[in-house]
């Protein structure tokens, strides 16, 4: 088994707080498993490719897509699958729904009757950054495409006690005058993210 497959989707590489995150969540993992494998994919530096027709086509025979074919072995070859998913336009990357419809394959999908699959074994963390608030109870709340979004997917995978979010937010807090006022919730929030994977990483 591969360990660790850590992946990072946000296009921005200086003041990413999505990677930020995920990289103390990599580091203290490792750091207690110096001799387990890990794997790292950066999806805005190496962009996948849309999924085509040639490839849906290529998923009726087993003739599969060659980056199918890539993306599904380090995701079988994973224990644990840390994922950096910021908050664009309410919503996703879009290098993180590529690599989701290429991933999305029939022997991923749960049994209907049982609610397992291959993947309901691994643990997922995924770390959000948000640039205002969505938490429950603010007046964003019902704006959030994102972790309702991922949660729905995953479960359909089989993946429902083993999935994690961690969110950090208020990140525009500091650059966007009218969010200013927020700038201590903001800090809060981002170091409560650092303590709760560097927990999860550990567990």
């Amino acid at each position: 088994m591969t360990g660790l497959l850590h992946i990072d989707s946000s296009v921005r590489t200086e003041g990413s707080v999505s990677r930020e995150v995920t990289a103390a969540f990599a580091t203290a993992w490792r750091e207690a498993r110096p001799d387990v494998g890990y794997t790292y994919r950066d999806l805005a530096a190496r962009p996948l490719p849309h999924v085509d027709g040639a490839a849906v086509e290529a998923r009726q025979t087993t003739d599969r897509h060659r980056v199918e074919q890539e993306l599904v072995a380090e995701l079988t070859a994973a224990d644990t699958v840390l994922i950096g998913a910021p908050m664009y336009n309410f919503s996703l990357p879009s290098g993180l729904k590529a690599w989701l419809d290429w991933i999305l394959v029939p022997e991923h999908f749960a049994n209907p009757e049982t609610g397992v699959g291959a993947l309901s074994d691994k643990h997922f963390v995924i770390v959000t950054a948000r640039g205002g608030s969505y938490a429950p109870g603010t007046p964003r709340h019902t704006d959030d495409y994102q972790e309702p979004y991922l949660r729905f997917i995953f479960e359909r995978l089989g993946v429902r006690q083993t999935l994690e979010f961690v969110h950090t937010e208020l990140t525009l807090a500091h650059t966007v005058p009218h969010l200013a006022q927020f700038r201590d919730k903001a800090d809060e929030s981002r170091e409560d993210a650092h303590r709760t994977v560097r927990k999860l990483a550990l567990a």
